[in-house]
């Protein structure tokens, strides 16, 4: 209550209850009975005593700032079961009001404990189902497995041609500076430099180029009025990016996201998006065939919210020909994987066996959860005569509002795709498509 702050206060700086009074102008039985909580207290007295003790006013009228409590009280829970006497929860104002300073070191430990647990179990993750660092143990071990093979050969063949053994040795010198190379990297993958490393966490180039995307909403509105010219600003402001790999990672996607914006503006996309209930099947004549042009801005698109209006949520899938997921920007119930391809039954890789054909479709997830998904497979890049174009495969994904799903699973005159999140944590046991 007010009155023990004040007290807890006074008695932490040392100032005797009948000084402050007369500090605050009033008497010492008065300030006596408001000690006690048995006067109420606020406008200028408040603000008064507040001075005379050194402590903003709403620190001694609402106890502890509410970021400092709750990770008080997040210490406290998270460590209860590990004391053989629980922490007093009831007086964390008191605790935060006479020790501010231990209270604060207390938190901010809480905060470097929950970061460093969340590395630990980020590299965990990456040991147990990253791809990439698999391949990468692969190509060291063999890059050993050769030099040895090679050393062995040196040492026990004496009388090896001059020729042999000149190719030998080259062997073993190529052989050493792509170990040297691969085990760099390898290292560089689990302990980057300490900046990036507070910036990146745990994440690699593409998932440190996806969170710059997220938290900008996948929207910047500098590069819709500038152009590529606000490039170099946008990642200069971004985390992770000390990383050559992560930067010029995300200049490519933010490149790309420029010229997207530069071939379909801002002020012709957003007004007729609105004005389509932003349906993609309404808007392909903007993208003047491009349908995956059109795809990809509605997912640029400022997103609703209560204040204001704007596009409902939309999520993204890209993939190149190998169907190896490039880029993505997630939607809730809807999981993409990290790494690799995802569901194969998704109308993204249908798409990539029909190029140039638009394709609509239902999706329900296992949960229950449905969303329309929208896909088309493009050249990446022109292409010229005689050579196989790079495809190019995208996805625009929005769910479908609980009261408007199809019970009976039906998509205009289609059965809805019963599809998942990628077989490695799919629940459909029955699927024919299950690698």
């Amino acid at each position: 209550m007010t009155g023990n702050r004040i007290r807890e206060r006074r008695l932490v700086l040392g100032i005797k209850q009948a000084d402050l009074a007369e500090m605050v102008g009033i008497s010492a039985s008065y300030l006596n009975l408001i000690e006690h909580n048995r006067r109420r207290i606020g406008g200028k007295l408040l603000v008064g005593l507040a001075r005379a003790l050194a402590v903003e006013p709403a620190q001694l009228s609402e106890g502890a700032d509410a970021t400092l409590y709750d990770a008080l009280q997040s210490v406290a829970r998270d460590q209860a079961g590990n004391l053989d006497a629980p922490p007093e929860t009831d007086r964390i104002d008191e605790m935060a009001g006479r020790f501010p300073g231990w209270a604060a070191l207390i938190a901010a430990q809480q905060k470097r404990i929950a970061g460093l647990e969340a590395m630990v179990e980020g590299l965990r993750d990456r040991i147990g189902h990253d791809p990439l660092l698999a391949e990468a143990m692969h190509e060291v071990v063999s890059s050993v497995a050769a030099i040895r093979s090679t050393a062995d050969i040196l040492v026990r063949e004496a009388d090896i041609d001059p020729v042999w053994r000149g190719r030998f040795h080259r062997n073993l010198h190529e052989e050493a500076e792509r170990l040297s190379t691969r085990a760099t990297a390898l290292i560089h993958h689990f302990e980057p430099d300490a900046a990036e490393a507070d910036a990146r966490g745990a994440s690699t180039p593409t998932e440190t180029v996806e969170a710059m995307f997220e938290a900008a909403g996948h929207h910047f509105p500098e590069i819709e009025v500038h152009g590529a010219a606000a490039i170099p600003a946008v990642l200069m402001r971004a985390a992770g990016m000390g990383d050559p790999a992560t930067r010029a990672l995300g200049e490519r996607w933010l490149m790309a996201y420029a010229a997207d914006a530069a071939r379909l503006p801002l002020p012709v996309m957003r007004p007729a998006a609105e004005a389509a209930g932003h349906d993609p099947a309404l808007l392909l004549g903007l993208g003047q065939g491009d349908v995956a042009l059109v795809l990809r801005r509605l997912a640029t698109l400022p997103r609703q919210t209560e204040a204001t209006a704007g596009a409902p949520p939309f999520g993204l899938a890209v993939c190149d020909g190998s169907g190896a997921l490039i880029f993505r920007r997630r939607l809730a119930a809807f999981s993409i994987p990290r790494f690799g391809a995802g569901c194969p039954l998704w109308p993204l890789y249908r798409a990539l066996g029909r190029p140039g054909q638009p394709e609509m479709s239902l999706i329900e997830m296992p949960q229950g959860a449905q969303f329309r998904a929208w896909a088309i497979s493009q050249p990446a890049a022109p292409t010229g005569f005689g050579e196989a174009p790079v495809m190019q495969a995208v996805m625009l994904l929005t769910p479908v509002p609980p009261e408007a799903q199809v019970t009976s699973a039906t998509h205009a005159g289609a059965a809805a795709i019963a599809a998942g999140p990628g077989c490695h944590l799919c629940p459909r046991m029955a699927c024919p498509a299950r690698r």
